[in-house]
């Protein structure tokens, strides 16, 4: 299979060279020349390692199955997924997707567990032995889940940088005791989509790149920008179904609905992507927070990045820049490259683009946008444990509280996708169960919260205030480039 640019002025490539590259030449994002069909009748019956398997094998063609096998087996191991690599909960209509049972408690080491090995593998086929810097801007969770994924893999170095105000106190914990020798985090005075923006332009400097590759050095990114990053979570859409199926939710072939919280848009295009495979879905419902730049684009077709940008409970979807909302106009622009490169061109340049109604009406029947305020977060949360004494997290909490907005009394059944286990934000959580004690540190709240719920606390959580601080810099939005460059020794 060959991959394509979004932007259309890039040549086509293969997938281990689209991975180890990251991001077209052009500026536009890879994607499969087109989508492949699946939709096994023996779903139900299958496990995830299996699943991952059959569904890489039809987008990696330059990938033997037993590079494959090899690559499924090690990211989804019982070392880093104890418990299994996805948990499904039924709570009455709504089947809950637990994404976050991983070395990370978060959805992010689906895909950033496989990442890596599908990366040094993509290398091997592609150039050989050069060093690949790996420079990642998080909004949380996807940090931590690329420093495990990248630490001490051969042939790599990674780089992380944050927004120093803009993440939860555990969020930044597990951040910056990262380990391992090629493991660097950079906190920055500024948002997310600060972070974001001065990772692509230091993607986009011809003359560092000219410098680094002197040295057989090249950056690559870990963001869903990657493709690499996107496939994996395709896979955990068809698991989820076919939990559904088991458990007698719904028969074999019958439509769900799916909510999804998303800032970056990549967890609810790859559902997209499942369903143009194959699997039936009757509506996404693409769940935001104060932060609704994808509800105004969804629903009233003008994406407009200038707006306030708002601090809140569930950091990870404090973005405005939705980076894979890319290749969801591509395609539903049917592949129109020219289309889509004037669109992010003029989001670059003036901040906004419309999409016309002509355009919406391709995707208005089954890509629903809604948002939840502060205030129905907290209530959602709270609502959630006394009727099911089950606890969501900040984000998961928009995603059930937008599908309640947005679904009708004969709607179909729910897959909720939970992307981050509540520990992770225990401060969050407790003050909407109005719970929050005043007499207690960060580090002393999931085990507070463990006596009130009951809920077991992961394991790398709750060790993480034993861990050392290896981490500290900081750097001014503007100078992300001048600390790579510091970092890489390229003064």
């Amino acid at each position: 299979m060959e991959y394509i640019s979004t932007r259309g002025r890039s040549a086509a490539a293969s997938a281990a060279a689209a991975i180890v590259q990251g991001i077209a030449d052009d500026g536009g994002l890879f994607v499969p020349a087109s989508l492949p069909s699946y939709f096994p009748p023996q779903l139900a019956e299958m496990d995830y390692c299996s699943l991952a398997k059959q569904i890489f094998e039809l987008y990696l063609s330059d990938f033997s199955a037993g590079d494959i096998s090899q690559i499924v087996d090690e990211a989804y191991s019982p070392a880093g997924f104890p418990d299994g690599a996805v948990a499904t909960v039924s709570l009455d209509n709504t089947e809950v997707l637990e994404l976050w049972h991983g070395p990370t408690s978060a959805f992010k080491d689906m895909a950033l567990q496989v990442l890596p090995r599908l990366l040094v593998k993509s290398l091997s086929k592609t150039g050989g032995d050069k060093e690949i810097i790996i420079l990642v801007a998080t909004s949380g969770d996807t940090g931590t889940a690329a420093l495990e994924g990248f630490r001490d893999v051969p042939h790599t170095q990674i780089t992380v940088f944050y927004p120093k105000q803009g993440v939860s106190a555990i969020q930044e914990l597990q951040m910056v005791t990262t380990g391992g020798s090629n493991t660097c985090v950079i906190g920055v005075d500024g948002n997310f989509d600060d972070c974001q923006n001065g990772v692509k332009l230091i993607f986009g400097d011809k003359q560092l790149a000219a410098q680094m590759a002197a040295r057989g050095q090249y950056f690559s990114s870990a963001n869903s920008i990657n493709w690499g990053r996107l496939l994996p979570q395709i896979v955990y859409y068809f698991y989820g179904y076919g939990r559904m199926v088991a458990k007698k939710k719904i028969a074999w072939g019958d439509a769900i609905d799916i909510a999804v919280p998303t800032g970056n848009f990549g967890d609810i295009l790859a559902g997209w992507y499942a369903m143009k495979m194959g699997l039936p879905v009757h509506q996404f419902i693409c769940a935001s927070n104060c932060n609704n730049v994808l509800t105004d684009a969804l629903e009233k077709g003008v994406y407009d990045r200038r707006r306030p940008f708002h601090k809140t409970i569930s950091p990870s979807m404090d973005i405005l820049i939705s980076s894979n909302f890319e290749r969801f106009i591509f395609d539903i622009s049917g592949n129109d490259s020219a289309y889509t490169a004037a669109a992010f061109e003029q989001l670059r340049d003036e901040g906004i683009f419309t999409i016309s109604d002509s355009l919406r009406a391709r995707f208005a029947a089954q890509m629903r946008g809604g948002y939840a305020d502060e205030d129905s977060c907290r209530a959602t949360i709270k609502r959630v444990f006394e009727q099911y004494r089950y606890l969501l997290d900040p984000h998961s909490a928009v995603a059930y509280q937008v599908a309640d907005q947005l679904r009708g009394k004969d709607a179909p059944p729910l897959l909720l996708v939970s992307t981050a286990s509540p520990y992770k934000f225990p401060a969050a959580v407790l003050d909407a169960l109005g719970k929050l004690p005043q007499d207690k540190g960060e580090l002393e709240l999931p085990a507070y919260l463990n006596q009130l719920s009951g809920m077991p606390i992961p394991p790398n959580l709750a060790v993480l205030g034993e861990l050392p601080i290896r981490h500290q810099q900081v750097c001014a939005k503007d100078a992300m480039e001048t600390a790579v460059i510091a970092h890489l020794g390229l003064q």
